[in-house]
């Protein structure tokens, strides 16, 4: 199925009320695969993906999710940004697109629409590549309340507050901001008290090994543009999507899912996750689950692109 590359196309469409921006690759025949970036990323988190899969005769299909790059920030705060609406824009481009199933692939909060594209529309999807955040089932309480558990210095209890977090990135230029969260190796992701956590993350002092420095600017530029509103508006929206999802409490994912992780990752090394995917819990709750850990931080497909490629094509031509 090998074929050219071929340049990145980029289009827009009108797709569940709003402007979605598309970044796309490959022969428009081939069997569609569609990937979904997370925070604070863009289309462009997926470029080594879309050039090996296009390669290989696929379309890959690589969105700017609502709130993002070149693709609208909805009006409303963070009410519009719940898993149902960021799922169904998902599902509005694979009807603009005339697809009745892609091959998916998500990471961070990307995985995060992935897994609930699985669990709300798993004709959708014929099989799915998850990186970093593993599915967990809907918590008997509500987001808040996990939120206060881990106090004020956590990341997702400081971003719950409309403005703080764009208050404290404000003090840093926006490539600064972007390397801090891009350099992360720590254990833990919560501030001393009285501290905000983007001051406490370390950007690292020489160039990242996996980003070039022209890609960094072409980060910054398009979140210099649209500021950071729109991503921290996924975070501030979690406790609406907790109450919306009540249908499916204890539902399990029954579409094919390959879950990829970097053995450094502190979304993984915390929070009790790398007990619950040893343990069998995260199979039992994604019965055609594989797990591949490899070496690697949180950024995975950019730090070790050709790897993840690796683990993403042996998968996915299983279902083409």
């Amino acid at each position: 199925m090998a074929t050219g590359a071929g340049e990145v196309r980029h289009w827009t469409a009108a797709v569940n009320g709003i402007s979605l921006h598309v970044a796309e690759q490959g022969p428009t025949t081939g069997p569609a695969v569609l990937l979904l970036h997370g925070f604070p990323e863009l289309w462009l988190s997926w470029r080594h993906q879309m050039s090996a899969l296009a390669a290989r005769g696929y379309r890959a299909l690589a969105p700017d999710l609502r709130g993002y790059g070149d693709s609208e920030s909805p009006a409303g705060g963070p009410a519009a940004y719940t898993m149902l609406h960021v799922v169904g824009d998902v599902v509005a481009l694979l009807d603009h697109l005339r697809l009745p199933d892609a091959l998916v692939a998500g990471h961070d909060w990307g995985a995060q629409v992935l897994w609930h594209l699985c669990l709300f529309r798993p004709d959708r999807v014929r099989a799915a590549v998850a990186l970093g955040v593993p599915y967990l089932p809907r918590s008997p309480a509500p987001m808040a309340d996990l939120f206060a558990a881990r106090g004020d210095g956590f990341y997702m209890t400081q971003f719950q507050e409309p403005g703080r977090a764009e208050k404290a990135f404000a003090k840093y230029d926006v490539a600064t901001v972007l390397k801090k969260f891009y350099s992360l190796e720590l254990d833990d992701l919560s501030a001393p008290p009285g501290v905000e956590v983007i001051d406490f993350f370390q950007a690292s002092s020489s160039p990242l090994p996996w980003m070039t420095e022209e890609e960094l600017r072409q980060y910054a530029d398009k979140f210099q543009k649209t500021g950071f509103t729109g991503g921290l508006n996924y975070y501030r929206a979690m406790d609406l999507t907790w109450q919306l999802t009540a249908p499916w409490h204890g539902a399990k994912i029954m579409v094919p899912v390959k879950f990829i992780a970097g053995n450094k990752d502190v979304g993984v090394e915390s929070f009790g996750m790398r007990h619950y995917i040893d343990s069998g819990e995260f199979k039992s709750n994604v019965p055609n689950l594989e797990v591949v850990i490899i070496e690697g931080h949180h950024f995975l497909q950019q730090e070790q692109a050709e790897k993840v490629t690796s683990e993403i094509l042996s998968f996915l031509e299983k279902f083409i």
